[in-house]
């Protein structure tokens, strides 16, 4: 009986870390969304303005590749979780007050919207039950925005939150290549 029991636990833990990887979005938009995201970002991307050399600026903007590390080495579906809490932070971030920035506001909107499509995809692909943020990652982004205010949005502010949200839609497309099925040629 006991055997059972245990051999009913594993098919459903295997089955369980399985479902989370079957996810058709993952393996049928998911790149699709990530490459015109960050074509967006490219667009957005303003060649005149130098990065600051503001080191306590830029110790503020660090790129959290610690979180990465810990990440990867997460389930499948933390992975998803963390990606999505990725796309929900970055799209919050360049929601507020971007009319200082200098993007084009469709080029903007056409990042938000593809953005926030792969969020509330990735969360349909989460099982139901409800997943803490990530409050490291949270305090990261809520370091870009203090950098906005610390520079009143100015242009040179604005490019080093492009470049950062670019990192972090980088790292998720990497982070979460374990979880796509291949392309075929």
């Amino acid at each position: 009986m006991l055997s059972r029991v245990l051999c009913v636990c594993v098919f459903l833990s295997v089955f369980g870390a399985a479902s989370s990887l079957s996810c058709r979005w993952m393996d049928g938009k998911f790149t699709q969304f990530s490459e015109a995201y960050l074509d967006h970002l490219n667009r957005m991307a303003n060649n005149g303005t130098n990065s600051t050399e503001d080191a306590e600026v830029k110790q503020m903007v660090a790129f959290p590749s610690e979180l990465y590390m810990q990440a990867s080495k997460a389930t499948a579906e933390d992975k998803l979780v963390f990606t999505v809490q990725v796309l929900e932070e970055s799209a919050a971030l360049l929601k507020k007050n971007h009319s200082s920035a200098p993007w084009e506001e469709k080029t903007v909107d056409n990042f938000l919207n593809v953005v926030t499509r792969q969020a509330v995809e990735l969360h349909s692909c989460i099982r139901g039950h409800i997943h803490k943020k990530n409050k490291k990652l949270h305090m990261s982004f809520q370091r870009l925005s203090h950098v906005l205010e610390q520079k009143d949005h100015s242009a040179e502010s604005w490019e080093l939150i492009r470049e950062n949200i670019e990192s972090h839609l980088m790292q998720i497309d990497q982070l979460t290549s374990s979880l796509r099925k291949p392309t075929q040629s």
